[in-house]
């Protein structure tokens, strides 16, 4: 067989093509965002000018301040100054913290991250063999409480399940801890180097400082994870009966196939990719949907750092979290489509 030289020079041009159109669908998607945030912030009914000078100043006070806050320009205006503001980084300053917004989304969005992060490790681990252990199954008693714990993942509110579990695992049996991210004593014992307090009491070696940080981590990571798993096992769960239902199924097992084989190896390879996308999307809304959780167990995380920017009409800080929020859903949503296209031959 000879070989082409032109082939390999053929596969990095596609390739080449699927960056520079990744790229640019990114980036008006970004843009797309940045519009939202902007006109959100100029449609609610909160102040900004006022939410700085106090509803005390001057009319003088109120309109020096507004100049300089550039609210006095044109709308369109103000928007280009917003994109150009963002894309250096400059998020404004928190009316709240009095410190800039970036600075403060630097410093919670680590823990927002790692508690989702244990949340879609958990709904992973559970999620996936329990969506196809109720397939291989389907119409039997486990897949029928399969899919009813799956439902109620759809539709326990958030807060009350946190409240339940600390009412229960803290307050009645004492297995956990309680609200926060570290006990006061420990605070402040570990040098923040990822901003991920497990892993950097790991890596400064203090053993009771992870163990106290694990112990109040698990439960709401686990109530998070127990939302992902419901979304996977389901979502699993329908993967699985489209494949047991394909002929090459039938055929292994009519050749003497064994089940957990049949199950394991033929079935389930077919859905390893759309099921990339389906945990993209799950992990993207732990990030996006731990409000509440946050709240309820007063995780110092950009979920509750929003909450308490809504409360202070803090828009800076808002807009902000809101914006971060958006780009992270949009960057783990356009990875995983890459994954996808690069792990199924069929979307090339």
């Amino acid at each position: 067989m000879s070989f082409n030289p032109d082939v390999p020079s053929m596969r990095l041009a596609r390739f080449a093509r699927s960056l520079g159109g990744f790229a640019v669908v990114t980036a008006l998607t970004f843009l797309g965002l940045l519009a939202i945030t902007f006109f959100i912030g100029r449609v609610v009914p909160i102040d900004p000018v006022l939410a700085v000078v106090g509803d005390r100043a001057t009319n003088a006070q109120y309109e020096t301040a507004r100049i300089a806050m550039g609210l006095d320009r044109p709308l369109i205006v103000q928007f280009f100054s917003y994109v150009g503001d963002v894309l250096q980084g400059d998020l404004g300053t928190s009316v709240s913290t009095g410190r800039p917004v970036a600075q403060d989304l630097v410093r919670v969005f680590p823990a927002t991250l790692e508690m989702a992060t244990i949340g879609i490790i958990i709904g992973v681990v559970l999620g996936v063999p329990m969506g196809v252990y109720a397939a291989a199954r389907a119409g039997s008693w486990s897949d029928q409480v399969i899919r009813v714990l799956a439902l109620l993942g759809y539709s326990v509110p958030a807060f009350w399940l946190g409240l339940v579990g600390l009412a229960v695992f803290y307050a009645g049996l004492g297995w956990v801890g309680g609200p926060g991210r570290i006990d006061v004593f420990y605070d402040g014992l570990v040098e923040p180097v990822t901003g991920l307090l497990l892993v950097d009491s790991l890596l400064d070696g203090q053993m009771d400082v992870f163990r106290n940080a694990f112990h109040r981590i698990i439960l709401p990571a686990t109530i998070l994870g127990f939302f992902s798993l419901a979304y996977i096992a389901r979502m699993t769960r329908s993967f699985m009966l489209d494949q047991l239902s394909q002929e090459y199924v039938t055929t292994a097992r009519v050749k003497g196939v064994s089940e957990t084989r049949v199950i394991w190896g033929h079935a389930f390879g077919p859905i390893r990719v759309p099921l990339i996308t389906v945990i993209g999307l799950s992990y993207a809304g732990l990030l996006e949907g731990s409000v509440m959780i946050e709240t309820v167990f007063s995780w110092p995380g950009i979920g509750n750092y929003l909450t308490t920017a809504l409360f202070n009409a803090d828009m800076n800080a808002v807009l902000g979290a809101t914006l971060v929020i958006g780009a992270v859903f949009i960057l783990i949503n356009k990875v995983s489509d890459v994954l996808y296209r690069v792990l199924d031959p069929r979307s090339r």
